[in-house]
């Protein structure tokens, strides 16, 4: 018998992926500040001052160390 749940998460979108910079993390959960200054906890492995890329509430890879530049509209 198939997994209801599991088909429908196939049918919808993934989450919105996003660069962070990791500023604490233990027991492989990282605390990130994301570039408008807002903080979130992921799941992964990382080192502290890591960039990384988040999505779903987990580390998908690393990030380049490029600046980041937040304009309002």
């Amino acid at each position: 018998m198939a997994n209801f749940y599991a088909e429908f998460r196939k049918i919808l979108a993934p989450g919105q992926q996003q660069a962070a910079e990791v500023v604490a993390y233990v027991d492989g959960i990282a605390t990130v500040m994301l570039p408008g200054g807002d903080r979130c906890r992921v799941k992964g492995l990382t080192q502290i001052g890591a960039k990384v890329f988040i999505q779903d509430s987990k580390i998908i890879g690393p990030a380049p160390d490029l600046p980041v530049i937040v304009s309002e509209i």
